[in-house]
């Protein structure tokens, strides 16, 4: 049976958080490191999602001309009612990095269609869509994302625009319109459709911002499985296809979510500057977790790269063995001052930071799957979505399954590898640089709250 949906994560961490909205409603996910052939999903015979997690957020639109082709098309010869491209839930990105624009463009190539919907709110993620401008949560306060305090001076995808329509005009010349969040509550949102398409809008922003609107989107998104489409947005997306199928009677309105089950030790790494992981990396010292800071300016130097991941190997093998919890991060936020020596040496040697940051996350992956093989520790947690993918290559994944719930779009996954015995069956706690409570890496150990 073709699955019910395919998608590709532009970037590890979102990938894994889509698997979590359909795994824990009841729909077999599967996220790939790479677009699965027959042979390898015959050993997942009851899979009805199919992910791959990707890196296109991080790269630039000839990157994106280049591999996304052929991933979409490998995608839609599955067969899935949708294919989705999964971005950001904050949307950041911009013409020369991360292109959401370029990567519809491409999308549509493969499954021509009327038109594309678009929803990036998710509620469940303090994330919300109306009248076409994005607002996302940071701690207990709600933003319009062009004055989010860490989105609106991301150091890479800086998010100086909430209306995704006027956003996404600085990366395609697609047309994009709106169905506005009064049109959703009203029952007009079929109507609003046509009036958009008479209009020419390519891409359709749909409005989201509670449970009744989510279900509207995902009536629209599905028009009942008939014709193959293609989506664009967060896992916004995959909670509105669940509410709707819910409202269908096709899903549990309350599956039985599996339980978290605590570990006797964790060891973490990061490499995330935003103030959310460092306000975690806070919490989890303040309850005895041992810091090792990774330096990371030593990443323009290969030499010097390979001498602090040595040194931080035995500084977190030392206090494993001892019995504590260890986190290794290269920045307790973004006014670390470990962040602008970082961007001093790249400067100083003409690296650029993109390759250093890509350096530095091989390098922590690399931390990773020496400790993993050194202690066969049950589960580890890693803060970054770059670190997080960096981490899994290392490791040699060729998929993840979602355990158990943690906090929204941060799943606990385990590691599946055929290569590999002593990385197979881990436990991997992935978070985005935005996601989580204070307490996520003591909870990632626990399983409750602290």
């Amino acid at each position: 049976m073709a699955p019910l949906i395919t998608y590709y994560g532009d970037d590890f961490t979102g990938a894994s958080a889509v698997m979590e909205v359909l795994s824990f409603a009841g729909i077999p996910t599967m996220l790939f490191m790479d677009v699965p052939n027959a042979e390898v999903l015959a050993d997942y015979p009851d899979v009805q999602a199919i992910g791959v997690a990707g890196i296109a957020r991080s790269k630039d639109p000839d990157w994106m001309q280049q591999n996304l082709p052929p991933v979409f098309a490998a995608l839609d010869a599955l067969g899935a009612p949708i294919l989705h491209y999964k971005t950001c839930s904050t949307f950041d990105s911009a013409p020369h990095i991360g292109s959401i624009g370029k990567a519809t463009e491409l999308g549509r190539q493969v499954r021509e269609q009327g038109w594309i919907p678009l929803v990036v709110g998710a509620p469940a993620m303090g994330r919300y869509q109306a009248f076409g401008n994005l607002f996302a949560k940071a701690g207990e306060r709600c933003f319009r994302l062009d004055r989010h305090p860490v989105m609106s001076r991301h150091p890479v995808t800086p998010m100086d625009e909430a209306d995704l329509g006027c956003h996404l005009s600085h990366q395609t010349d697609l047309s994009v319109g709106v169905v506005s969040l009064a049109e959703m509550k009203s029952g007009s949102s079929d109507v609003a459709i046509a009036r958009n398409l008479a209009q020419g809008a390519d891409i359709i922003a749909l409005d989201v911002v509670d449970d009744e609107t989510l279900a509207v989107a995902g009536r629209l998104i599905w028009q009942e499985g008939q014709e193959p489409g293609f989506a664009v947005g967060s896992q916004g997306v995959e909670y509105a296809l669940v509410a709707h199928w819910i409202n269908q009677g096709r899903l549990p309105a309350r599956p039985d979510l599996p339980r978290l089950a605590p570990v006797d030790q964790l060891f973490a790494v990061s490499a995330s500057v935003a103030p959310t992981t460092a306000d975690q990396i806070a919490y989890a010292e303040s309850h005895g977790f041992t810091y090792v800071p990774f330096d990371a300016s030593t990443a323009v130097d290969a030499n010097f790269l390979a001498q602090e991941q040595d040194r931080a190997l035995s500084a977190s093998l030392k206090a494993l063995s001892e019995g504590q919890d260890v986190i290794v991060a290269s920045a307790r936020g973004p006014d670390d001052p470990a962040v602008a020596r970082m961007v001093a040496a790249a400067e100083q040697a003409g690296t650029s930071l993109s390759d250093a940051r890509d350096r530095l996350g091989a390098a922590l992956g690399q931390l990773v799957a020496q400790i993993r093989v050194t202690t066969g520790l049950p589960r580890i947690a890693i803060g970054g979505g770059d670190t997080s993918g960096h981490a899994l290559t290392s490791l040699g994944a060729d998929a993840l399954s979602a355990v158990a719930p943690l906090d929204p779009g941060g799943p606990l996954c385990r590691v599946h590898t055929r290569a590999n015995p002593q990385i197979d069956g881990l436990e991997v706690a992935l978070k985005g640089g935005q996601i989580g409570d204070p307490d996520f890496f003591v909870r990632t150990k626990t399983g409750c709250h602290s």
